[in-house]
């Protein structure tokens, strides 16, 4: 699967995707991103809704902003929408730094090798700025710290294969946040369905977000907590995978593999498995969609720096990349393994340059771009209607197992 190629208007795309007032600086205009993930994510939207037959229909740029419209984010110039992340000059350019779970102060503590303050950013910022991008990367890898240095990753492309309906498959979707929730409800939107499963350690992060963001997300699935550690459960899990049409999982390999799923095995038995990583299944390294956005090169620029496009912009286009391609089989109903790099996904986008890019000036209250079609303005992120309930954590634990013949455990 190739993405779409950029018509005229890519310009016009980021405008109305909402990306772009998510884009520079608070006090200042906002920017248009570089290269063309609006315009990708139009033809990924377009492409779903025809192998759907019509039956999914979303806006594929207004996607990429749309959980700032649930959550109220907006633009922070060097510091990511959601506040997790910052822009930190290294000694050779400049880097991606997250700081987004409970353990990482520790991490970045580990990884300049001191305690860190109550206000962590003063000190990370000076020891990133002494050290050149490439030690920040490693270092990052070994603590599994999601961090890395702004440059050019390699862009990610997928072979076309035929579309096939999920009307009534079953989804195993093993991811949290929103990548692969988003990929999920989109196959559940086709009428897949979908569980979500969960360990009582490791919910999906996402629930202690906004709740209206996690249902628009979760609406219509099924809910199933299992612990790896106990061993009736670790042979539900199994059963699951055994049973699914398509399983998703967006964490490195390492974790389902601990848990005795085998990836390579679910795919020779026919299973199609969305995997989706910062940098790819042979990479240890750990990002979210603004370090792994960034990183790439996905960054606008004005005269006191790089600045952040968009709210964690990796996440919602690899979710469409996702989507898109698990509506596809082999002709002969083999497996298949989608190794789906974020940052390939993204550096996939910034390989063609709409030409000229418009500054924003202001009109009225708001701003508009002047393209050679005429002023188009900047539309702020806005949010799809909320229909349906989504389960509470394990509701559906007992009937999901129950259905694949599996006793609960």
């Amino acid at each position: 699967m190739q993405p779409e190629r950029p018509p005229p208007n890519v310009v016009g795309d980021w405008a109305a995707s909402g990306v772009a007032a998510l884009t520079g600086r608070p006090a200042g205009p906002p920017l248009v991103p570089p290269g063309r993930a609006a315009t990708v994510a139009r033809g990924l939207a377009d492409h779903i809704a025809r192998v759907t037959a019509g039956r999914v229909r979303v806006d594929g740029p207004r996607l990429l902003s749309e959980r700032a419209a649930f959550t109220g984010h907006r633009r922070r110039g060097a510091v990511s929408a959601g506040g997790s992340c910052r822009l930190l000059a290294t000694a050779d350019g400049w880097a991606a730094v997250s700081c987004a779970r409970p353990d990482d102060p520790l991490l970045l503590g580990a990884l300049i090798g001191a305690e860190l303050p109550g206000e962590p950013w003063p000190v990370v910022a000076a020891w990133v700025r002494a050290h050149p991008g490439a030690e920040l990367a490693d270092r990052a890898e070994l603590l599994s710290l999601a961090a890395a240095p702004v440059r050019p990753a390699v862009p990610q492309t997928f072979p076309d294969l035929p579309p096939r309906p999920v009307d009534g498959l079953l989804v195993v979707d093993f991811s949290a946040l929103w990548a692969g929730p988003l990929c999920a409800h989109l196959l559940g939107l086709a009428g897949a369905h979908v569980v979500k499963v969960e360990t009582p350690t490791r919910p999906d992060g996402a629930r202690g977000g906004d709740p209206d963001f996690y249902r628009l997300l979760h609406a219509g699935h099924h809910s199933v907590v299992l612990d790896p550690a106990v061993p009736a459960d670790r042979g539900a899990l199994a059963a699951l995978v055994a049973a699914a049409d398509i399983v998703i999982e967006a964490s490195r390999p390492r974790a389902l593999a601990g848990f005795g799923l085998d990836a390579h095995a679910a795919v020779a038995a026919g299973t199609t498995w969305i995997s989706i990583t910062a940098a790819g299944r042979s990479s240890s390294r750990v990002g979210f969609g603004d370090d792994v956005a960034a990183s790439a090169g996905l960054v606008a620029h004005d005269a006191d720096g790089p600045v952040f496009c968009g709210d964690a912009i990796a996440d919602p286009l690899a979710g469409l990349t996702a989507a898109a391609l698990a509506l596809t089989a082999p002709a002969d109903g083999a497996g298949v393994l989608w190794d789906i790099a974020m940052a390939g996904v993204v550096a996939a986008t910034l390989d063609a340059e709409p030409g000229p890019i418009p500054a924003a000036r202001r009109d009225g209250a708001g701003w508009v771009l002047d393209t050679t079609a005429g002023p188009v303005p900047v539309a702020h992120p806005r949010r799809r209607a909320v229909a349906g309930a989504a389960p509470v954590s394990g509701a559906d634990t007992a009937a999901v197992l129950a259905a694949i013949g599996v006793p609960a455990p």
